[in-house]
């Protein structure tokens, strides 16, 4: 199995994540979950779905450092590797590994404005020029974080970004809920989003449920994928 084979076997297929389906021709998504559940390494995966694809992807780490991170995306890889024998596999990596870069900020230093700048920075220097952001760690609980957001989406149209996706962590003791079911603390800002996944572990299953998501998915709201527990890759059908 090699590259070719990883882009047409790749169960995020069922999300059509390689369709431009946002309400204005790309695509802003969320992943949810409780601390600890994974929401990083579903990320990771669309990351990479998106960099075999040749697309450039910066992910933007707040709050971790870049070996870290840099570890999940190892991690992945390696498991995958694991699962279907990827053939040439350190050339498909050297070769994946230059669609990514790694950017972070301190919890209290991200803001959409020093993003901006520190991308249009590299764009400009022809160091790295994104196609898809990913950004781990944003704070839906700060007061200006719709603002934010309302940045960034301006950002992605004017840069001609194709998606950017985002997690999110969500609390069992906060019973607050979008009109469309999304869980607090995204419930306000859930029309921002054209895709929303929830990782749900219910009884011996881990699930990556559908809460939301634009006509081009083939999987429909309330349906679910599901994950291996044990190293939160998506399972095949």
């Amino acid at each position: 199995m090699g590259k070719e084979d990883l882009v047409s076997s790749n169960p995020l297929r069922a999300l059509g994540l390689e369709k431009e389906d946002g309400t204005d021709g790309r695509r802003v998504g969320l992943v949810m979950a409780r601390a600890g559940l994974g929401k990083t390494a579903i990320l990771v995966q669309i990351a990479m779905d998106s960099m075999l694809r040749d697309n450039k992807v910066l992910h933007v780490a707040i709050g971790e450092g870049v070996d870290k991170t840099r570890i999940w995306y190892d991690d992945i890889l390696g498991l995958m590797n694991e699962e279907q024998k990827i053939d040439d596999f350190q050339q498909v990596v050297d070769e994946i590994m230059q669609n990514r870069m790694i950017m972070t900020f301190k919890e209290n230093s991200f803001s959409a404005a020093t993003l901006e700048e520190r991308m249009e920075d590299l764009a400009q220097q022809g160091v790295f020029k994104a196609d898809c952001l990913v950004i781990d760690g944003f704070d839906f609980t700060d007061t200006d974080s719709a603002s934010a957001l309302g940045e960034l989406k301006n950002f992605m149209e004017k840069n001609g970004l194709k998606m950017i996706w985002f997690s999110a962590l969500c609390h069992r003791d906060d019973d607050r809920v979008s009109v469309n079911g999304i869980p607090a603390p995204c419930h306000e800002v859930d029309e921002v989003f054209d895709t929303v996944l929830l990782i749900s572990p219910e009884e011996n299953d881990m699930k990556l449920k559908t809460l939301k998501c634009s006509a081009a998915c083939s999987v429909d709201a309330g349906k679910s994928l599901l994950l291996d527990p044990a190293t939160m890759l998506i399972k095949r059908a």
